[in-house]
């Protein structure tokens, strides 16, 4: 027999041997409607989980198929697709996740239906992880092994694409050779006309040994799909991955999805006007501060200069970053009384304070949780005679409050009453002395309206109710709070992890699920060489994780070496030679922060209850669900309310926002249509597909229907619109040759 086929010219070609496609194919952009929600299917493996991940962390809609499940769903035409009541054909995804191009937990039926699904809607797929192969567009792989150390390069094709917010370099973290990332360079097959197949590189990095540049991602496009297809393992938290993972995201989504992303970074700088207690390099610990065993001598506190303010001011001005600065009024005062009626400092940052933030941290900085009994090492919570635990009183807490609010207004200083972080993140939960809240503390909280209390996300990582506050998580640096100069710092950080036999405190030995132990650095270079930029890594990974929770650091760090302005400096220059200027950070202050945290917290509850949707049809975006929810939408540049203006706001080059739904369902408009464009399309080979399969018996019609050919068969009808350009492109039908727009076909197979 022969099957219906188009010459190789066509780019709509109905094959043999190809899909069958189980689901009505979309007869034009204007009436095909797909959801906004991803399909992932997931063996489990850390590439395709980390997709999943990010997903989730910008608030996509998911459905996950769980390939090690017995239960799973089976991906049937039903699943992907149906048709509305009013015969508009309705795609449930907007695009499909892979663990790789053909994964052997899957039927060859479902592959079939998936390809075919893809085609008809024009949805795109990732493939996590391949094997490079001719399946994928790419020739067998000319170098495989570890990448760790070396630097790829996101070409210009991926920067014109869904990686516009990186300038170029994606650096794979590690020292070279080592394991934590393997991965295939290759290079892609020519490209072929008479199946549109084409190979564009997106990430790409030379061969070793050679001049050739081997490729590690990029878009396969072949028989109307389109596949990024990526040649190297990843995990979520890896540097390379942390770069390339939105874009993998409005890649597959074609730049429309719910969901929010930013990269978020804001510094605090704790316990300003007052000083810091100085680490001991001969104790191993901090005089005064109830952990030394035995006679330590004393140490000099830590103190910011004058020098430091203008230091600091200048630092701001030439990165283009303003500081939150948290402030104790009281030692400002007991300074001054100290010497002579002045003090220099405090004169300093009130000539300065409009150049920083400014954040409540208690008047005089005391620990406002227990009462704190230091006879043994570590401390614990005082308690009565019946062992209930003794906390601080409601008008210790409440004065603590007051006191620095009111020496804030009277200074002047630009901070926001509402916000507050108590003195060491006292008064709420410190495990394992004070299991349960200050209830004194809460009081006052509610006492002074603190909306916004900020708690230590090494020790909670959520966001809770905290009387009349939502709590806002930091994160430490570990520049530690006791520390000005580069070898107290790294003295102190050599005891905290290394082992007992290497001089250490044992603490990594004891804790190996949460600290590792690593060999002595030596004082003097041991900052450079791996402190500084490992803070520079982890900090940088939770500014790409969509994490709006804030940074802290001390005052202590601000003085002598300075090490907060080397730790920023480092942070911020790195972040922007991997990012495009359309692409900053976002500083938000604590309450933006614990803001942003609501917004997202609230949308996760909405899509877990599952009460709000959205779909594209053609060129426009419809978000449907109760009135006042708030739902997060990323959109292509040049979106607009229907109607109205510029949806969003502009960031990595695409718009998003947040939008609060009304009765009615709210509406967005594109500048062109993005899904089930297929049988409209141009006859360019990169949007040619396959419409059909027959097989001998299989019943089907075709109709001449003004300008276009009707195919008929058991799956639906399929509208072959005439070729723009091309009036001498001929349909195969049996054995003869019949023009498509003259002879109306209807005979016997052969």
């Amino acid at each position: 027999m022969r099957a219906f086929r188009f010459l190789p010219a066509v780019a709509l070609a109905v094959a043999t041997a190809v899909i069958g496609l189980a689901a009505v194919v979309p007869a034009s952009a204007a009436t095909s409607r797909v959801d906004l929600n991803v399909l992932v299917v997931t063996d489990g493996n850390p590439w395709v989980e980390g997709i999943r991940q990010q997903l989730a962390a910008e608030g996509v809609p998911t459905t996950v198929i769980d390939l090690t499940s017995t239960s799973r769903a089976t991906i049937t035409a039903g699943f992907l697709a149906d048709t509305l009541a009013d015969g508009t054909p309705h795609g449930h995804f907007e695009g499909v996740v892979l663990p790789n191009d053909a994964p052997s937990q899957l039927s060859a039926a479902e592959l079939s239906t998936l390809a075919g699904y893809e085609q008809g809607y024009q949805v795109r797929q990732v493939d996590a992880y391949v094997w490079p192969g001719t399946n994928t567009g790419l020739n067998a792989p000319s170098w495989s092994g570890s990448l760790d150390g070396t630097s790829a390069t996101a070409t210009a094709s991926a920067r014109a694409d869904a990686f516009r917010y990186l300038n170029g370099p994606v650096p794979f973290e590690g020292t070279p050779g080592g394991n934590g990332s393997y991965g295939y360079l290759t290079t892609p097959l020519p490209d072929n006309p008479a199946t549109g197949s084409h190979f564009e590189p997106y990430l790409t990095e030379t061969v070793p040994g050679t001049t050739t540049q081997g490729t590690l991602a990029g878009v396969y496009t072949s028989g109307g799909r389109q596949q990024l297809v990526l040649t190297f393992a990843y995990n979520y938290y890896q540097q390379q991955y942390r770069l390339l993972a939105h874009g993998i995201v409005d890649w597959v989504t074609k730049g429309v999805h719910l969901g929010y992303w930013r990269n978020y970074f804001s510094a605090h700088i704790d316990d300003l006007f007052n000083a810091n207690a100085r680490w001991s390099q001969v104790g191993n610990c901090t005089p005064g501060e109830g952990d030394c065993v035995g006679s330590v001598p004393a140490t000099t506190p830590i103190r910011m200069t004058p020098a430091d303010v203008t230091a600091t001011v200048a630092w701001q001005q030439q990165n283009n970053y303003t500081l939150d600065f948290l402030f104790n009024g009281g030692p400002s005062l007991d300074y001054a009384a100290a010497n002579g009626g002045t003090d220099p400092l405090t004169t300093a940052l009130l000539a300065n304070k409009n150049s920083f933030w400014w954040l409540n941290h208690t008047y005089q900085h005391p620990f406002l949780g227990c009462v704190q009994n230091f006879t043994v090492i570590p401390w614990k919570c005082q308690t009565d005679s019946t062992g209930a635990i003794q906390y601080v009183d409601q008008a210790t807490v409440n004065s603590q409050i007051q006191q620095n609010i009111q020496f804030g207004q009277a200074n002047g200083l630009p901070f926001r009453p509402g916000e507050l972080v108590a003195g060491e993140h006292s008064g709420t939960v410190m495990l394992p002395q004070q299991p349960n809240d200050n209830p004194n503390f809460l009081a006052a909280l509610s006492q002074n309206n603190i909306q916004w209390l900020g708690v230590d996300a090494s020790r909670e990582t959520g966001q809770r109710q905290i009387a009349s506050a939502l709590g806002v998580p930091r994160h430490p640096i570990n520049v530690f709070y006791n520390v000005s100069t580069q070898p107290d710092e790294v003295s102190e950080y050599n005891w905290l992890y290394t082992s007992k036999a290497n001089g250490g405190s044992g603490n990594c030995e004891a804790n190996p699920t949460t600290t590792t132990c690593i060999t002595p650095l030596d004082l003097n270079t041991g900052w450079a060489s791996y402190v500084l930029p490992m803070q520079e890594k982890i900090t940088l990974g939770y500014v790409l994780s969509n994490d709006p929770r804030p940074f802290f650091m001390h005052q202590s760090n601000l003085t002598d070496d300075r090490l907060a302005l080397q730790t920023l400096t480092g942070i911020l220059s790195t972040y922007r030679g991997w990012f495009t200027p359309d692409t900053p950070v976002v500083n938000q202050t604590l309450t933006d922060a614990g803001s942003t945290l609501q917004q997202q917290t609230a949308w996760q509850q909405t899509l877990t209850a599952g009460t709000v949707s959205g779909y594209i049809q053609g060129g426009a975006v419809t978000v449907q669900g109760p009135a006042g929810t708030t739902v997060p939408v990323t959109v292509p540049a040049g979106t607009t309310v229907t109607g109205g203006a510029a949806f969003g706001s502009v960031y990595g080059g695409e718009q998003s926002g947040y939008l609060t739904l009304g009765a009615a369902p709210t509406g967005l408009t594109l500048t062109s249509a993005a899904f089930g464009t297929a049988t409209s399309a141009g006859p360019t080979p990169s949007t040619g597909i396959a419409l059909a399969s027959y097989s001998i018996g299989s019943p089907h019609e075709v109709h001449r229907n003004g300008t276009a050919i009707t195919v008929t068969d058991p799956y639906g009808t399929h509208v072959l619109p005439k070729l723009a350009g091309k009036p001498d492109e001929e349909l195969h039908v049996g054995g003869t040759h019949h023009h498509p727009y003259q002879t109306p076909v209807a005979q016997t197979k052969k």
